[in-house]
């Protein structure tokens, strides 16, 4: 941060428009509720966004934002164009995930009690996708014209599986942005001051154990997958991992077997592997495959025969990578909190912002305002009291990311 970025933050806060725009934020919090209470009813779990993804479409087209639409891979997609904006010109790109972490059939009805949203996603990312709305429609109301074009999109596939394929999407070279994004900021869950600007890698792998199977006392004695996956975890437990650079392995979820009385035919275990630093995810996946290998090795030699079979899918992969302290969205977030008076809260983070860091894109994700809890969980929770000051966060940090906004 430098003298030069802090005067421009305070010219563009005192800009007429911008103060339109940040009135539009202060009398509307009845409506973004609404709009979050409306599309919170909407399941979205992963691979299934479509029907929530029409309703931001939808929205965008209500706002006023141009050429909106759902992309190939189902991110509802819209622009707010800069004047005379060259068709292949830069663009900053504001997202926010529409997945939940929640599967299919989920009872996502929200509630209110009181000031709070209760409800799957209420925070995660209910409070995002509210934020991208909020702006969106403050930033015409105020008819602000953008020095570049900026694209809002309400993605898919940041949750667990989903493997940012939103993001994936709209930086392939099949997208029209590819190559144009010249930063990108990510509304992820609640907090005013919080910003994730390095990238927690991960990798995940689904392991699946074969065997010949059969019945449980008439094939007694026959290699047993689930017994055999058993084993496989127990040993993976017992992988050293590094504390500095942080690095971890865990289980989330096992698979198998079809009754009591059957010897299965297949197990299967999710792995999520986690680090900050990329080689220490290389060595630790490397570590995870030979212990795979040599425990089911020693299944098969206790029945004597090779009966069990060990396949390994990476069914996920997110890169790391850090915010330049060095970079102009670095410098303009610094002077945007010092601007209001937010202690920056800089966090690590596996975010949509992983892809464009590992890309060299400048990015970041910021709290959306308010207060979270029980994310993840069927209890969560998120009041939006005092969300207007994280909205104000991300407009002006959106607006100098454009370079100087146009007043209407």
């Amino acid at each position: 941060m430098t003298a030069a970025d802090n005067r421009r933050i305070a010219a563009l806060a005192g800009d007429r428009a911008v103060h339109r725009a940040f009135g539009w934020v202060h009398l509307h919090e009845p409506q973004m509720r609404r709009w979050q209470m409306e599309f919170l009813a909407i399941p979205a779990p992963p691979f299934g966004e479509a029907v929530r993804a029409a309703w931001f479409c939808e929205r965008f087209r209500e706002i006023g934002l141009e050429d909106a639409r759902i992309d190939a891979e189902g991110n509802a997609v819209a622009e707010l164009r800069a004047h005379k904006a060259a068709a292949d010109g830069p663009v900053v790109l504001l997202s926010a995930h529409l997945d939940t972490v929640f599967p299919a059939g989920t009872d996502c009805a929200p509630r209110e009690e009181e000031a709070t949203i209760l409800g799957p996603g209420a925070c995660d990312n209910g409070a995002g996708l509210t934020a991208l709305l909020g702006l969106a429609a403050a930033l015409r109301y105020a008819k602000i014209s953008p020095a570049c074009t900026i694209v809002f999109a309400a993605n898919v596939g940041e949750e667990g599986e989903g493997d940012l394929r939103g993001m994936r999407a709209l930086f392939s070279d099949a997208s029209p942005y590819a190559w144009r994004v010249r930063s990108a900021i990510a509304l992820e869950g609640s907090g005013d001051a919080t910003v994730v600007d390095r990238a927690l890698g991960s990798r995940r792998l689904r392991v699946t154990i074969g065997g010949p199977g059969g019945h449980s006392w008439a094939d007694a004695g026959r290699a047993n997958p689930i017994m055999g996956l058993a084993a496989a975890l127990v040993e993976l437990g017992k992988i050293r991992l590094p504390l500095k650079p942080r690095t971890t392995l865990n289980c989330g979820v096992i698979r198998g077997g079809t009754s009591v009385n059957s010897i299965p035919e297949l197990a299967m275990a999710d792995l999520d592997l986690r680090s900050v630093s990329a080689l220490e995810l290389d060595r630790t996946e490397l570590a995870v495959l030979h212990s795979l290998t040599r425990t089911i090795d020693a299944e098969n030699q206790k029945v004597g025969s090779v009966a069990l079979t060990l396949q390994v899918e990476r069914i996920g992969d997110r890169a790391t990578g850090a915010l330049a302290t060095s970079s102009v969205l670095y410098g303009s977030l610094r002077a945007v909190d010092r601007h209001l008076g937010l202690a920056t809260e800089s966090r690590i983070g596996s975010t949509d912002a992983n892809l464009p860091l590992s890309l060299g894109v400048p990015a970041l994700a910021i709290g959306a305002g308010g207060r979270g809890w029980g994310i993840h969980t069927l209890q969560e929770g998120y009041d939006p009291t005092g969300r207007e000051l994280a909205l104000r966060r991300a407009l002006l940090l959106l607006l100098d990311a454009c370079g100087l906004a146009v007043s209407g």
